[in-house]
């Protein structure tokens, strides 16, 4: 699990790079097949933009990152996806998602999870009871991310490769074309994004360096004992 995390970690800060990189060649966005720089965009982003047919008032202010955003977001792609797998073929074999990730029978997950973040907004965690285990809104929130988020993104990605979608036509449109595809891969990117600053805001809340050591060595902080 250390593993998958830290490669998936890489992989997703690559994939970032890369991608704000090609959304800055391009950064309009449409809903259907096609889109281009003629073409009403869904919504267009306030950023300076590196191709001056694309007229967003900014001018031609930006490297073109184009060319080696797509090779570099393309391998990180195949890290994450292969990763992934790797994460989930363990995560079922080892019971992982069963016991650590599913709500716990009998709970009340939604009021769990109020007091959850009642919780961190009143004070950082005192103590190291949740260091072996998952909390309800950690639960739904992963289950979240791994099973929705993570495979959307995937599939989405996918939906913009021509290659790919020549041989799966579907895959682009179940979606409502290329261009759709590449708008709610761009969503569900923030959406990732938003998971990952509120996920190192709550390591740093729960004590960032002990936090990020445990998931180094994979050893738990020890609880300090009362005086």
């Amino acid at each position: 699990m250390r593993v998958t995390h830290w490669l998936t970690f890489l992989a997703f800060l690559a994939l970032f790079i890369s991608g704000a990189g090609i959304v800055f060649s391009h950064p309009r966005f449409y809903w259907g097949e096609t889109g281009n720089a003629n073409t009403h965009p869904l919504f267009s982003l306030p950023l300076p933009t590196s191709r001056p047919w694309v007229d967003n008032g900014f001018g031609t202010a930006m490297p073109d990152a184009n060319g080696w955003g797509r090779y570099l977001h393309f391998e990180a792609a195949w890290v994450l996806v292969l990763t992934g797998l790797v994460y989930v073929l363990w995560g079922l074999s080892k019971g992982h998602f069963k016991h650590h990730l599913l709500p716990q029978r009998g709970s009340r997950t939604l009021r769990a999870m109020a007091q959850v973040i009642a919780g961190y907004l009143r004070r950082a965690p005192a103590d190291n009871a949740d260091a072996h285990t998952y909390n309800a809104l950690q639960r739904a929130t992963y289950l979240a991310v791994i099973f929705v988020l993570f495979p959307m993104v995937i599939w989405t990605g996918l939906a913009m490769s021509p290659s790919f979608t020549a041989a799966i036509p579907a895959t682009a449109s179940l979606l409502g074309g290329r261009q759709s595809a590449r708008t709610l891969h761009f969503v569900i990117t923030l959406l990732l994004l938003a998971f990952f600053l509120v996920h190192v805001i709550m390591i740093a809340l729960a004590g960032f360096w002990q936090r990020t050591r445990s998931m180094i060595t994979g050893r738990a902080p020890e609880a300090k004992e009362d005086a």
